[in-house]
C-alpha cells in the first residue's frame, strides 16, 4: 500500500470580527384604537307632502306588512281607503301595485311573498269597486328596498306594497 502524502498545514481563517451592537427597535407607539363611532340614527323615510303644498297630484299610499306576512293590517286599510277615494275620483288607464319584502328569505320565497302582498292590496282595491284592468300587479321581492338596513328599524320599511301611477 502506497502511504499518503503529507498534508499541508492550511492557512488559519481568521476570525470574522465581532458584529457591531445593534440597539433595540424603538417600542411600538401604543395608542388606543378611537372609539367605534356610533350607529347611524335611523331615520324615517320623510312624510309625504299634501298634493296642494307640492303642486302636483297626490300620491297614492303605500301600505306595510308584518313579517312574513300578506294580509291587510287594520292600519293598511285605512291608506287603501284612501287610495280607492283617490282612484274613483281620477279614472286613470292603469296603476301598477308592487309587492316589496325585507332581506331575509330567499329570492325565490321573497318575490312569492312579494307577489301575494300586491295581490292583497289589488283584491282589497277591487272588492272596493275599482276595475280590475285597472291594476296590473309585480313582485320584486327584495331587491327593491326601500330603506337600507339590517335590523328592524329598516325592514319594517321594506316589507310593502308600493302603488305607482305611470
Amino acid at each position: 500500500m502506497a502511504a499518503l502524502p503529507a498534508t499541508e498545514a492550511l492557512p488559519a481563517i481568521p476570525e470574522a470580527p465581532p458584529a457591531p451592537a445593534v440597539a433595540p427597535p424603538p417600542p411600538p407607539d401604543v395608542t388606543p384604537a378611537p372609539a367605534p363611532a356610533p350607529p347611524a340614527p335611523v331615520v324615517a323615510p320623510p312624510a309625504p307632502v299634501a298634493a296642494k303644498e307640492a303642486g302636483r297630484e297626490p300620491s297614492l299610499g303605500d301600505i306595510f306588512f308584518d313579517y312574513d306576512q300578506s294580509f291587510i293590517r287594520p292600519d293598511a286599510k285605512k291608506t287603501l281607503d284612501k287610495n280607492v277615494e283617490w282612484l274613483r275620483g281620477n279614472a286613470r288607464p292603469i296603476l301598477i301595485i308592487e309587492g316589496h319584502c325585507d332581506e331575509r328569505g330567499s329570492q325565490e320565497y321573497n318575490l312569492a311573498l312579494g307577489h301575494r302582498r300586491a295581490k292583497a292590496a289589488q283584491d282589497y282595491l277591487v272588492a272596493s269597486g275599482i276595475d280590475e284592468k285597472r291594476i296590473k300587479t309585480i313582485s320584486y321581492g327584495k331587491e327593491r328596498p326601500f330603506v337600507a338596513g339590517h335590523d328592524e328599524s329598516a325592514w319594517q320599511w321594506n316589507r310593502r306594497a308600493h302603488f305607482v301611477l305611470p
